[in-house]
């Protein structure tokens, strides 16, 4: 008999305090491959969450002490497991409890008394979902890129890179809410708009935070694409891209917006001669042989929009 491997078809944490209930999806969940862990209170499973990051967590609505609902929310607060998928389970059908779950989070339910064969199909669709999700956000934050996944019926954040909260955190400071609520409104209006919509600009004190829609998945969410725009931020995003020197850097940057040697000279407090020789290690570093051709790839780079040069006083 060939084995399972489990880890491969998936881990569920399953979340519920009453033992028939857990002892049915433990035999479903395991016949059908699946790696199972159990919580019977919200404290433990919000530990069970953040140690062994499951592809999907089943969680209760209506338990003693700590319930689903203030459990979800939790898990959505923090970094480590916003990006898990839950699906409640729970026997309140009325509208006011369907929308109390996915206000807390939710992204599917099913309601008691649980048909294994229903919370199987569910469960499948999520994990692979997730599984899929999980590699592009891999490969977006291998790529630095500071994006975040956000539900437009109600701005939940399903997931977001490290670089976009910590963008998030600097231009919203300790008033996440207001910021946050501020990006739903921007979103909702931009959805209401033929496209493309104009991008949301954040002002801070050392720069400002510009938020770009870049589209739709087949699910309704919406994929937000986040840079941060002031000299230093973006001098720093050129060196690191393009191994430069930080001087290297400053010149190219200051190529995008069409500065010539003599201006160049005079900002950075350099001589034109020195000026040529940085355009000519940074050339070799690029690939490129005219000044044209590397604003073209730095602006590529910094996402800036596609035009041979940029104009900054």
């Amino acid at each position: 008999m060939t084995a399972i491997d489990r880890t491969r078809a998936g881990v569920v944490l399953v979340v519920d305090d009453i033992p028939e209930n857990l002892s049915l999806l433990y035999d479903a969940l395991d016949e059908a491959g699946y790696a199972v862990l159990v919580a019977t209170n919200g404290e433990s499973a919000l530990q069970r969450a953040q140690l062994s990051q499951p592809d999907v967590i089943l969680l209760d609505a209506v338990m003693p002490g700590m319930d689903g609902f203030e459990v979800a929310r939790q898990l959505k607060a923090s970094p480590a497991t916003e990006h898990i998928p839950i699906i409640f389970m729970t026997g309140l059908t009325e509208t006011e409890h369907v929308v109390a779950a996915f206000a807390a989070g939710s992204a599917d339910y099913v309601t008691k008394p649980i048909r294994p064969i229903e919370v199987l199909v569910r469960i499948a669709s999520h994990v692979q979902r997730a599984r899929q999700m999980g590699q592009a956000r891999s490969v977006l934050d291998a790529y630095g890129q500071a994006c975040v996944s956000m539900r437009p019926a109600d701005g939940a954040v399903l997931w977001q890179t490290p670089l976009a909260r910590a963008l998030l955190q600097k231009y919203g400071g300790p008033d996440q809410a207001r910021l946050a609520a501020r990006l739903h409104a921007w979103l909702q209006a931009a959805l209401a708009k033929p496209p493309p919509p104009a991008p949301l600009e954040i002002i801070g004190e050392e720069g400002r935070m510009v938020c770009a829609l870049h589209g739709l998945t087949d699910d309704g969410e919406c994929l937000l694409v986040l840079h941060e725009e002031s000299d230093t931020a973006m001098t720093k995003v050129l060196a690191d891209a393009f191994r430069l020197t930080v001087r290297e850097a400053e010149v190219l940057y200051w190529v995008i917006y069409g500065k010539t040697n003599r201006d160049m000279g005079d900002i950075l407090g350099i001589s034109h001669r020195t000026i040529n020789k940085h355009l000519e290690n940074l050339f070799e570093k690029l690939g490129v042989e005219t000044r044209t051709a590397a604003a073209a790839v730095a602006m590529r780079r910094l996402q800036l929009p596609a035009q041979a040069e940029m104009k900054k006083p």
